[in-house]
């Protein structure tokens, strides 16, 4: 939810939150811009999308592109961009391989496999490249790293779902027997066992990244994680400025 604008019911309809922002005026930043940070870039306003983060980039910004992407959008926004390829990242959310659990707790958004063509058209098309599996959505996460490692040019990050059941509970699940259930089934799956095998398979593979959620379970072992990557620094010198958060809202 975004300031108290939106609900559960109504959070599917996209608008156009200020129309002037496309007409925005960007100053040089020392820090990577996310967008967006609200909705996600859909065909309906995939347009806006692209007037808005060429206005960001005019100004000699760098930024990181998040997105459940649909395949039409990264295509046209990879296209669209190829002079300002040096300053832009894509992160790419895919938490599972399996299309029915993707099609469940991400409904609407694109399959796996258009994730996946929209991270080999922008590996292809020369830009940077990252995965965000946060949350990862059931307990086969290898089955995403296995393809999506060769069109990765930064890293991969791995998260538990955080606060699931009560997130589900402020958007309107609470009463959903079914989406409750599983929600809870998903958050069993993250055992302290399951999370000390996660990092042995993984601990070596220097594209791979801890969320802090996965961090704190692995602190409780003794095991500390240093974040002195230089490419770990994209979260923490990450902003989003007034206006640039996103333009797109229920």
């Amino acid at each position: 939810m975004h300031y108290k604008l939106n609900t559960s019911t109504n959070w599917k309809n996209e608008v156009i939150r200020k129309s002037d922002l496309l007409k925005k005026k960007f100053r040089k930043r020392n820090k990577l811009i996310m967008v967006p940070s609200s909705h996600d870039i859909t065909p309906a306003h995939l347009q806006e999308n692209i007037i808005f983060i060429g206005n960001i980039l005019a100004a000699g910004n760098k930024v990181l592109i998040v997105s459940k992407p649909h395949f039409n959008c990264i295509k046209a926004i990879c296209d669209a961009f190829i002079p300002f390829k040096e300053n832009i990242l894509f992160r790419f959310t895919i938490g599972s391989a399996d299309f029915n659990i993707l099609k469940f707790w991400e409904l609407n958004a694109p399959n796996f496999d258009e994730r996946l063509e929209a991270l080999k058209y922008a590996f292809n098309a020369g830009y940077e490249t990252s995965v965000s599996c946060e949350p990862m959505l059931d307990d086969k996460i290898d089955q995403v790293i296995d393809q999506v490692l060769p069109y990765v040019t930064e890293t991969i990050w791995l998260g538990k779902p955080n606060q699931l059941t009560g997130r589900l509970s402020i958007n309107g699940f609470k009463n959903d027997l079914v989406t409750m259930s599983r929600g809870r089934a998903l958050m069993k799956i993250f055992s302290d066992a399951y999370i000390l095998d996660l990092y042995a398979r993984y601990k070596n593979n220097s594209e791979i990244m801890w969320k802090s959620s996965i961090k704190k379970v692995l602190g409780k072992y003794g095991i500390e994680i240093e974040n002195d990557n230089l490419r770990t620094q994209i979260l923490s010198d990450c902003t989003s400025v007034a206006g640039v958060d996103s333009f797109v809202v229920a």
